[in-house]
This record gives C-alpha cells, structure tokens and sequence, in this order.
C-alpha cells in the first residue's frame, strides 16, 4: 500500500518530461519482457523438437516422407525449412537435367547456393528481436538518468527563490528524481542479461544447423551424410527414390 501511494506521489508530483519519461521506461519494459517470453517459448522448442526432427528426417525411406515428418516434429520451422528449400532444389535442378536443360550446372554448387541463402533467412529468424533487446538494455538507463537530471534541475530552480532552505524540500524531490535512475536500471537489466543467454543460445543453434545443411547437402549431392567426426554414412534408401 505504501509503494503505491509513493507511485502515485510520484505521479502526481512529476512534471511532463519526467511523465514522458517514465512512460517511454515503461513501454520499453513491456517490449522487452514481451521479447523475453517469446524468445525462451521459442528456445524451448527449439530443444524439445530438434534432435526428434533430424532423427526422423534421416530415418524416412523417401524425400517426400523426411519432409513431412521433418515437418511435422520441427515446432520452430527453422530446421525444416532449409530442408525443405534444399530438397526442393535438387527435384528443380535434377528435373531441369533430365529435359536437357541444366545440364552444363553443377548439383552441387547450385543446391550449395540454395543452402546458403536459406540458413541466411533461418539465422534472421532464430536472431529475431535480440535488436530490440539490445537497444532496450543500452538506452534505458540513459532515459532513466535523464529523468533524474531533469528531477533535480527542477527542484533546485524550485529552491533558487527560497530565503532558507529546508533539507526537507530538498530531500524529497532529489529522492523522487533518483526514483528514475532505478527504473532505467530496473528495465535495462532483464535486457542485457536476456539478449546474452540468447545469444549464446542461438549460436548453438545455429551450429546444429550450419552441421544440418552440411549433411543435408551431402546427401543430395552423392547420396551419403556426414556423421559427427567424418564418417560417412551411405543412405541408399532415401536416393534416387522418387518424390
């Protein structure tokens, strides 16, 4: 009760600028925390739905059956839309050859390319936000301070005309001003530390993709994946089967 009735105080005694101020820290809160939830929802599924979906994309007996059932366990979308962008480009480039017409393009740099441009679109997805955050965290606390600035250049102007100056009258609109200060902190922090668990998160991620699209591209090219270490597994079953 007493928190928010010094809220309210607060409020009440603040001019505009420390209003719009407080108000910018407040919508810059709910941004980041809005990110926040969002992006940890989105890394657990990224947790939760990844190992089953390459599993069951090197498991499928057709291309057409790793798509869907990479489809069906990849919840983020990330995964299995290069998947689904390579295989496509292989179907586009071996039926070009087949009529004659693609013949003189190399399998191989043409679905590297696609790759390529494809995990470029998955990394703008899986970094989505991480700028908001960042700006969040290193301009709130210069919004909070220059509410603070701003607090206490009033209430000294407020005192220039006073004949004696109380400690009272100075204390309490130093204090409320300083009340700024905590809430640029209060707001910057969350940011910070949230934009750098995602990062580290996302850049695993990102690892299990970049190992994703090299297998991925091995075996549309020649048939065979790359294993963890070098080893090469042939997946007769998956090549040259239709679909």
């Amino acid at each position: 009760m007493n928190t928010v009735s010094g809220v309210e105080h607060f409020w009440t005694q603040a001019d505009l600028v420390i209003q719009l101020a407080a108000a910018v820290l407040l919508l810059m809160s709910v941004l980041s925390w809005y990110i926040i939830i969002g992006k940890a929802m989105a890394q657990w599924r990224y947790r939760r739905a990844t190992a089953r979906a390459l599993k069951e994309f090197w498991q499928a007996e057709s291309r057409s059956t790793a798509l869907e059932s990479i489809r069906a366990a990849d919840g983020s979308g990330v995964f299995s839309g290069v998947a689904t962008d390579a295989v496509l480009a292989a179907q586009a480039w071996e039926e070009q050859s087949a009529a004659g017409i693609g013949a003189g393009v190399d399998a191989s740099e043409f679905i590297g390319r696609t790759l390529q441009q494809s995990i470029v679109f998955a990394q703008a997805r899986v970094e989505r936000g991480l700028t908001s955050l960042a700006s969040v965290g290193a301009t709130a606390p210069f919004v909070g301070l220059f509410g603070t600035v701003w607090g206490i250049y009033h209430a000294l102007i407020a005192l220039s005309g006073a004949s004696q100056v109380v400690l009272d009258k100075v204390a309490g609109p130093v204090g409320e001003a300083l009340i700024m200060t905590a809430a640029g902190l209060f707001v910057a922090i969350p940011a910070v530390l949230a934009y750098n668990a995602f990062t580290r998160a996302n850049r695993l991620v990102l690892a299990q993709l970049d190992g994703f699209a090299h297998s991925l591209h091995a075996y549309l090219v020649a048939g065979v994946r790359l294993d963890r270490g070098g080893t090469v597994t042939p997946l007769r079953a998956m090549t040259r089967q239709p679909g």
